[in-house]
């Protein structure tokens, strides 16, 4: 079981920055990879990015590339979204999620076993 709660959600104007934490409690974490996804109104869920507990490899949707940066601190069983240069259509609520480590890191919701409760982001223009 791993439960996994994010903060770090605000109101910021377009151009801006904001940065997403999540902190992972439970047994074996290093067996789970972890990511974020964006689910906003209207829309489906999107991948935002995952990266490994140990090597800290990181993949990314190629609509935040660039922009936002994934990490880990281990010590602290904390995963970081750092979003820069956010646009209005970054808006949306941000969940941090857990599958298990594979050969791939996960980029689709089903390969998720568990999810934070979420955390609301909203970009102004």
């Amino acid at each position: 079981q791993v439960q996994l709660v994010e903060s770090g959600g605000g109101l910021v104007q377009a151009g801006g920055s904001l940065r997403l934490s999540c902190a992972a409690s439970g047994r074996n974490l290093p067996a789970y990879d972890m990511g974020w996804f964006r689910h906003a109104p209207g829309k489906e869920r999107e991948f935002v990015a995952s990266i490994t507990w140990v090597v800290g490899s990181t993949i990314y949707a190629d609509s935040v590339k660039g922009r936002f940066t994934i990490s880990r601190d281990n010590a602290k069983n904390t995963v970081y979204l750092q979003m820069n240069s956010l646009k209005p259509d970054d808006t949306a609520v941000y969940y941090c999620a857990a599958g298990p480590h594979g050969r791939r890191l996960f980029s689709t919701s089903s390969m998720v076993r568990y999810w934070g409760q979420g955390t609301q982001v909203t970009v102004s223009s």
